[in-house]
Protein backbone atom coordinates (compact mmCIF):
# COMPACT_ATOMS: atom_id res chain seq x y z
CA UNK A 1 0.00 0.00 0.00
CA UNK A 2 1.53 3.25 -0.76
CA UNK A 3 2.46 5.75 1.66
CA UNK A 4 0.12 8.50 2.24
CA UNK A 5 1.56 11.74 0.87
CA UNK A 6 0.62 14.65 3.45
CA UNK A 7 -1.13 17.73 2.12
CA UNK A 8 1.28 20.76 1.79
CA UNK A 9 0.16 23.24 4.68
CA UNK A 10 0.77 27.23 3.39
CA UNK A 11 1.18 30.09 5.75
CA UNK A 12 -0.47 33.06 5.15
CA UNK A 13 2.11 36.29 4.86
CA UNK A 14 2.87 38.27 7.27
CA UNK A 15 0.45 41.49 6.69
CA UNK A 16 -1.92 39.50 4.51
CA UNK A 17 -5.46 40.34 4.22
CA UNK A 18 -8.39 38.51 3.08
CA UNK A 19 -8.88 40.00 -0.38
CA UNK A 20 -12.79 40.05 0.12
CA UNK A 21 -12.39 42.47 2.62
CA UNK A 22 -10.28 44.87 1.27
CA UNK A 23 -11.27 48.54 0.70
CA UNK A 24 -13.35 48.58 -2.44
CA UNK A 25 -11.33 50.83 -5.50
CA UNK A 26 -13.53 54.21 -5.94
CA UNK A 27 -13.34 57.43 -7.83
CA UNK A 28 -14.10 60.17 -5.32
CA UNK A 29 -17.49 62.03 -7.32
CA UNK A 30 -19.56 65.38 -6.08
CA UNK A 31 -22.34 62.88 -5.41
CA UNK A 32 -22.83 59.32 -4.47
CA UNK A 33 -25.88 56.30 -4.96
CA UNK A 34 -27.54 54.68 -1.80
CA UNK A 35 -26.41 51.71 -4.29
CA UNK A 36 -22.44 52.77 -4.21
CA UNK A 37 -22.62 53.27 -0.58
CA UNK A 38 -24.08 49.81 0.12
CA UNK A 39 -21.35 48.21 -1.71
CA UNK A 40 -18.46 49.43 0.98
CA UNK A 41 -19.77 47.89 4.27
CA UNK A 42 -16.88 45.79 6.18
CA UNK A 43 -14.95 46.81 8.91
CA UNK A 44 -12.17 47.25 6.16
CA UNK A 45 -14.70 49.64 3.88
CA UNK A 46 -16.61 51.08 5.94
CA UNK A 47 -19.17 54.01 4.35
CA UNK A 48 -22.39 55.30 5.79
CA UNK A 49 -24.28 58.82 5.04
CA UNK A 50 -25.86 60.83 7.01
CA UNK A 51 -27.58 64.42 6.46
CA UNK A 52 -27.11 63.55 2.70
CA UNK A 53 -23.42 63.24 2.79
CA UNK A 54 -21.28 60.18 2.59
CA UNK A 55 -18.47 59.88 5.05
CA UNK A 56 -15.66 57.15 4.21
CA UNK A 57 -14.99 55.64 8.05
CA UNK A 58 -12.52 52.63 7.16
CA UNK A 59 -9.53 54.28 8.22
CA UNK A 60 -10.96 55.84 11.29
CA UNK A 61 -12.07 52.27 12.16
CA UNK A 62 -8.49 50.66 11.38
CA UNK A 63 -6.87 53.41 13.91
CA UNK A 64 -9.61 53.14 16.38
CA UNK A 65 -10.29 49.50 15.88
CA UNK A 66 -12.06 48.05 19.62
CA UNK A 67 -15.77 47.54 20.55
CA UNK A 68 -16.73 51.06 20.27
CA UNK A 69 -16.36 50.12 16.50
CA UNK A 70 -18.64 47.39 16.62
CA UNK A 71 -21.84 49.54 16.01
CA UNK A 72 -20.12 51.24 13.14
CA UNK A 73 -19.16 48.13 11.52
CA UNK A 74 -23.10 46.90 11.67
CA UNK A 75 -24.22 49.91 10.35
CA UNK A 76 -21.52 50.39 7.22
CA UNK A 77 -23.22 50.84 3.69
CA UNK A 78 -26.27 51.88 5.10
CA UNK A 79 -27.57 55.43 6.14
CA UNK A 80 -27.36 56.54 9.88
CA UNK A 81 -29.27 59.86 9.87
CA UNK A 82 -31.44 58.32 12.86
CA UNK A 83 -28.60 58.32 14.45
CA UNK A 84 -28.54 62.01 14.91
CA UNK A 85 -30.67 64.83 16.06
CA UNK A 86 -31.76 66.98 12.92
CA UNK A 87 -31.14 70.43 14.65
CA UNK A 88 -28.01 69.89 16.54
CA UNK A 89 -26.63 67.03 14.06
CA UNK A 90 -24.96 65.45 17.25
CA UNK A 91 -26.10 62.03 18.61
CA UNK A 92 -29.67 61.94 19.69
CA UNK A 93 -30.44 61.62 23.57
CA UNK A 94 -32.79 59.99 25.88
CA UNK A 95 -33.43 59.38 29.45
CA UNK A 96 -31.57 56.28 30.59
CA UNK A 97 -34.76 54.59 32.23
CA UNK A 98 -31.57 52.72 34.94
CA UNK A 99 -29.90 55.82 35.77
CA UNK A 100 -32.66 58.66 35.01
CA UNK A 101 -30.22 60.48 33.18
CA UNK A 102 -29.95 62.20 29.96
CA UNK A 103 -27.72 60.76 27.42
CA UNK A 104 -26.70 59.54 24.46
CA UNK A 105 -29.28 57.34 22.38
CA UNK A 106 -27.00 54.52 20.72
CA UNK A 107 -29.59 51.74 19.63
CA UNK A 108 -26.81 49.47 18.56
CA UNK A 109 -24.74 50.20 21.24
CA UNK A 110 -22.34 52.80 22.21
CA UNK A 111 -19.75 53.50 19.59
CA UNK A 112 -16.68 55.51 19.12
CA UNK A 113 -16.71 59.29 20.62
CA UNK A 114 -19.67 58.39 23.04
CA UNK A 115 -18.41 58.67 26.38
CA UNK A 116 -19.38 56.33 29.01
CA UNK A 117 -22.57 57.12 30.93
CA UNK A 118 -20.45 56.38 33.70
CA UNK A 119 -16.97 57.76 34.93
CA UNK A 120 -14.74 55.45 33.29
CA UNK A 121 -10.72 55.95 34.29
CA UNK A 122 -10.19 53.94 30.41
CA UNK A 123 -11.95 56.35 28.47
CA UNK A 124 -9.63 58.56 26.10
CA UNK A 125 -10.50 61.95 25.61
CA UNK A 126 -7.37 63.20 24.26
CA UNK A 127 -7.43 60.41 21.30
CA UNK A 128 -9.52 62.95 19.27
CA UNK A 129 -10.46 66.84 19.21
CA UNK A 130 -13.54 66.74 16.98
CA UNK A 131 -15.90 63.28 17.21
CA UNK A 132 -15.82 61.94 13.36
CA UNK A 133 -19.84 62.71 13.03
CA UNK A 134 -17.83 66.11 12.79
CA UNK A 135 -14.71 65.83 11.01
CA UNK A 136 -15.63 66.86 7.69
CA UNK A 137 -11.81 65.41 6.63
CA UNK A 138 -13.92 61.96 6.34
CA UNK A 139 -16.43 62.99 3.94
CA UNK A 140 -16.37 62.27 0.48
CA UNK A 141 -19.32 63.75 -0.94
CA UNK A 142 -22.81 63.62 -0.56
CA UNK A 143 -25.71 61.10 -1.29
CA UNK A 144 -27.75 62.15 -3.93
CA UNK A 145 -31.07 63.79 -3.46
CA UNK A 146 -32.22 61.12 -5.90
CA UNK A 147 -31.10 58.81 -8.66
CA UNK A 148 -32.29 58.77 -12.04
CA UNK A 149 -31.94 55.88 -14.78
CA UNK A 150 -30.37 56.84 -18.47
CA UNK A 151 -30.39 54.39 -21.27
CA UNK A 152 -27.03 55.45 -23.69
CA UNK A 153 -27.28 53.60 -26.73
CA UNK A 154 -23.96 53.79 -28.97
CA UNK A 155 -24.76 54.21 -32.23
CA UNK A 156 -20.90 53.04 -33.20
CA UNK A 157 -20.94 50.02 -31.43
CA UNK A 158 -24.96 48.98 -30.90
CA UNK A 159 -24.68 48.72 -27.38
CA UNK A 160 -27.54 50.06 -25.21
CA UNK A 161 -27.19 50.55 -21.52
CA UNK A 162 -28.84 51.70 -18.66
CA UNK A 163 -26.84 54.04 -15.58
CA UNK A 164 -28.45 54.73 -12.53
CA UNK A 165 -26.86 58.25 -12.24
CA UNK A 166 -27.13 61.24 -9.76
CA UNK A 167 -30.34 64.11 -10.52
CA UNK A 168 -27.63 66.56 -9.63
CA UNK A 169 -24.64 65.43 -11.91
CA UNK A 170 -23.50 67.09 -15.28
CA UNK A 171 -23.74 65.23 -18.45
CA UNK A 172 -19.49 65.15 -17.97
CA UNK A 173 -20.24 63.53 -14.86
CA UNK A 174 -22.47 61.13 -16.17
CA UNK A 175 -19.86 60.34 -19.22
CA UNK A 176 -17.34 59.82 -15.99
CA UNK A 177 -19.30 56.89 -14.97
CA UNK A 178 -19.69 55.55 -18.47
CA UNK A 179 -16.42 55.49 -18.82
CA UNK A 180 -16.52 51.44 -16.98
CA UNK A 181 -18.37 50.51 -19.68
CA UNK A 182 -16.75 52.09 -22.62
CA UNK A 183 -13.32 54.11 -21.86
CA UNK A 184 -13.43 55.89 -25.17
CA UNK A 185 -16.77 57.60 -24.15
CA UNK A 186 -15.48 61.25 -24.32
CA UNK A 187 -14.56 60.56 -28.12
CA UNK A 188 -18.55 60.73 -28.76
CA UNK A 189 -21.16 63.48 -29.16
CA UNK A 190 -23.90 62.86 -26.92
CA UNK A 191 -27.55 63.94 -28.16
CA UNK A 192 -31.06 63.73 -27.14
CA UNK A 193 -33.73 63.70 -29.99
CA UNK A 194 -31.17 64.85 -32.69
CA UNK A 195 -29.73 67.88 -30.23
CA UNK A 196 -26.24 67.45 -29.08
CA UNK A 197 -26.28 67.93 -25.46
CA UNK A 198 -24.63 70.85 -23.17
CA UNK A 199 -21.98 68.87 -20.98
CA UNK A 200 -21.70 71.18 -18.15
CA UNK A 201 -25.74 71.04 -17.40
CA UNK A 202 -27.83 68.15 -15.98
CA UNK A 203 -30.33 65.84 -17.32
CA UNK A 204 -32.88 68.27 -16.38
CA UNK A 205 -31.44 71.37 -17.48
CA UNK A 206 -30.44 69.31 -20.69
CA UNK A 207 -34.55 69.29 -20.75
CA UNK A 208 -34.52 65.37 -20.03
CA UNK A 209 -36.89 65.77 -16.98
CA UNK A 210 -37.83 63.25 -14.15
CA UNK A 211 -41.00 61.87 -14.83
CA UNK A 212 -41.10 58.90 -12.24
CA UNK A 213 -43.45 60.75 -10.30
CA UNK A 214 -46.09 61.25 -12.75
CA UNK A 215 -45.85 57.42 -13.45
CA UNK A 216 -46.32 56.50 -9.83
CA UNK A 217 -49.21 58.51 -9.96
CA UNK A 218 -50.46 57.00 -12.87
CA UNK A 219 -49.51 53.54 -11.23
CA UNK A 220 -47.31 52.91 -14.37
CA UNK A 221 -43.89 51.15 -13.30
CA UNK A 222 -41.36 53.82 -13.28
CA UNK A 223 -39.30 51.98 -15.35
CA UNK A 224 -41.96 51.65 -18.36
CA UNK A 225 -39.94 54.59 -20.11
CA UNK A 226 -36.31 55.79 -19.45
CA UNK A 227 -35.12 58.67 -21.39
CA UNK A 228 -31.95 57.72 -23.94
CA UNK A 229 -29.42 59.60 -24.94
CA UNK A 230 -27.22 58.45 -28.52
CA UNK A 231 -23.49 58.72 -28.29
CA UNK A 232 -22.49 59.52 -31.83
CA UNK A 233 -18.62 58.41 -32.63
CA UNK A 234 -16.44 61.99 -33.38
CA UNK A 235 -14.59 60.06 -36.18
CA UNK A 236 -17.37 58.97 -37.99
CA UNK A 237 -17.22 60.90 -41.11
CA UNK A 238 -20.88 59.83 -41.74
CA UNK A 239 -22.48 62.14 -39.36
CA UNK A 240 -23.15 65.63 -40.44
Amino acid sequence: MAARVPTPHYSKPSGYRDARHLPKPFKLRRYYTPTEISLHNTADDCWVSFFNEVYNLSKLIQDNYGDECRPLIKAAGTDITHWFDPLSQDPKTWVDSKTNMTWFYCPQGRYLHIPPIEPDSTWDTTSFTVPWWRDKSLCIGKLTLKTRKLRIINMLTKNDDILEVCSEETMNEILDRYMDLNEHSASYTWKRLGRPLDMEKTLEENDIPDQTEEFIDLNIDEDAYIPAVHLYYNDDLTVA
